[in-house]
């Protein structure tokens, strides 16, 4: 589309904005004149003043025209076939008009003057647009009206002769500007040939759209002169090249040649060859000395990237050994701080047990002997009361087994042997004492027993702590489930043979808030009638004693697992 294109179509849009203007200052000035005040033969008057103002219709009216501006306005109207009759028999034959009208009122009638000039076959104003956008008929440009999509107006003769009014504008374009308001500037296909062309809506008083303006040019010669240019100035660039090219390449090469040997350099380096060098290089002075700098340079980045890798990897040595150390040390003052406070509490509770049996060994024995005063006493009426006396007696036991592990948590010592146990045979002979407990549970004990070597720790003891654990796992699976026993050969990270025994059930496991707290003395998570808190501690104290590990794992819904390991004898 040339340049400055869009500057034409505004032209004839000042012309009918011109148009409309005068139209409704003629029918002004007519209607204030004194002539048409003191006028006696007013049609006569009417019919002289239409003819000296160019309009098609000049008429005095009761009533505002139907879609014309309101009175005292003037603008585009598009008026019925039964409209233009009444105001002038002639118009009528044009079907549907556009039309610039302007009203006013006039006093001594009560009524209107309205008067204007219909645009459909209006050839004298289209031309007038034509002159004032194509001036000398530049460019065999092209001034069309429409009346909605149909042409009503147009210098366009596709046969030389007649103007091809009565054809309509393509869909597309009818879309975009009476559809959206949009303008249209692009080419177009105009009844016979491309156009580059502008279409822009024409609205009525009210805002409505009811036609188009349009305004274009042939696109062929803008092509064919595009296209000669195109040819002058790509023959122009052959001339050129042919001359200029050999010579260009010839001045260069000493130039480019240097340089690509420079970039391979620096790909090489960029791959990870620290030895790249491009080495001597012909061609320009500059270059040879800035290829000689670059090798330079490289060979100095290599000698520094060396000994960065040196000191980057005794550093890394360095921060490892450290870190080991550091590790370590935490590690063995994690322990040390847990045999500290075990010793703490064990040497409080020892001191705090030992007086309790003692407060409570002394007045046990006192109940026992009267109780057996009292059978005695009740003689042949003892059955009577043997319930009674039995849940007394039950409850002596229970005390006294109570007072019992108190003293062995407190001092495990005095309770024990120092002889080793098979580890096979210990297991063998815990069965009998777990299966009615595992039976009344639905709970399946599933061993797996590889183990040959004995364990620093005896039977009794050994067996308790199993006996133990076995019996915090049932109690976590009162629906039932599956306990798994192993026991393995393993070397502890010290070197010292040992046994690994793990006792992995399938409860509901243990949440991370009461996992740390298993081991404490005296806690307990089945109330006061469940348990004394005291198996874990003592299991702990019973293995630690013999210089083993007892550690615990466990996940919500995964079950727990115990690990015991105690060294050989």
């Amino acid at each position: 589309m040339p340049r400055g294109w869009r500057a034409t179509l505004p032209s004839g849009g000042f012309s009918l904005e011109q148009m409309t203007g005068t139209t409704l200052r003629r029918v002004e000035a007519i209607a204030a004149s004194a002539a048409f005040r003191d006028a006696t033969d007013r049609p006569r008057l009417l019919a002289q003043a239409q003819r000296d103002a160019g309009f098609d219709f000049l008429i005095l009216t009761p009533t505002p025209i139907p879609g014309a501006p309101p009175p005292g306005q003037g603008g585009l109207a598009v008026l019925a076939p039964e409209t233009l009759a009444r105001l002038s028999p002639g118009l009528a034959r044009s079907g549907r008009g556009l039309v610039v009208v302007a009203s006013v009122p006039v006093a001594e009638t009560g009524g209107l003057l309205a008067g204007g000039i219909l645009l459909n076959g209006n050839n004298d104003f289209i031309d007038r647009i034509s002159d004032l956008v194509y001036p000398s008929g530049a460019d065999q440009g092209i001034i069309t009206l429409f009346l909605d999509d149909i042409r009503i107006a147009t210098t366009l003769r596709p046969d030389g002769a007649a103007r091809a009014t009565g054809t309509r504008a393509s869909a597309e374009v009818t879309a975009q500007v009476l559809g959206e308001g949009r303008p249209w500037h692009d080419t177009a296909f105009v009844v016979n040939g491309w156009y580059i062309s502008a279409y822009e809506a024409l609205t009525d008083s009210t805002g409505n759209r009811i036609g188009m303006l349009y305004a274009g040019i042939p696109q062929a010669p803008y092509t064919a002169a595009r296209r000669v240019t195109f040819l002058m100035i790509g023959g122009a660039f052959v001339l050129l090249g042919g001359i200029f090219i050999p010579f260009a390449l010839a001045a260069v090469r000493g130039i480019f040649r240097p340089v690509e040997a420079m970039g391979a350099t620096i790909r090489r380096v960029e791959g990870g060859d620290m030895s790249a060098r491009t080495g001597p290089v012909s061609g320009a002075r500059e270059l040879a000395h800035l290829s000689d700098h670059l090798d330079r340079l490289l060979a100095r980045l290599d000698t520094r990237e060396r000994e960065l890798r040196a000191l980057n990897a005794d550093l890394n040595a360095r921060v490892e050994a450290r870190t080991a150390d550091l590790t370590r040390a935490n590690q063995v003052l994690e322990v040390t701080s847990r045999q500290l406070i075990l010793s703490e509490k064990l040497a409080t509770i020892g001191e705090v047990t030992a007086g309790v049996a003692h407060e409570i060994n002394n007045p046990l024995a006192v109940i026992s002997g009267n109780l057996e005063v009292v059978r005695m006493v009740l003689a042949e009426r003892a059955p009577e009361a043997e319930t009674e006396l039995r849940l007394i007696d039950e409850q002596i036991v229970r005390i006294s087994r109570l007072v019992t592990q108190l003293l062995q948590f407190a001092r495990p010592e005095e309770f024990t042997e120092s002889t080793g146990a098979d580890v096979t045979d210990a297991i063998a002979g815990l069965r009998p004492l777990v299966q009615q407990m595992l039976a009344r549970s639905d709970v399946r004990l599933v061993e797996d027993l590889s183990a040959q070597t004995r364990i620093r720790m005896n039977l009794h003891e050994f067996q308790q702590v199993l006996i133990n654990l076995i019996a915090n796992a049932v109690q976590a699976m009162p629906g039932g489930g599956e306990i798994r026993l192993t026991a393995t050969e393993q070397t502890s990270d010290t070197g010292q043979a040992g046994v690994l025994i793990t006792l992995r059930d399938t409860g509901p496991g243990i949440d991370a808030e009461t996992l740390p707290h298993v081991f404490d003395a005296f806690f307990t998570t089945r109330g006061t009638e469940g348990g004394t808190g005291l198996g874990l501690p003592i299991c702990l104290n019973l293995v630690t004693r013999q210089g083993g590990t007892l550690t615990v794992t466990s996940d919500i819904g995964q079950g727990t697992c115990f690990r015991i390991w105690l060294p050989s004898p």
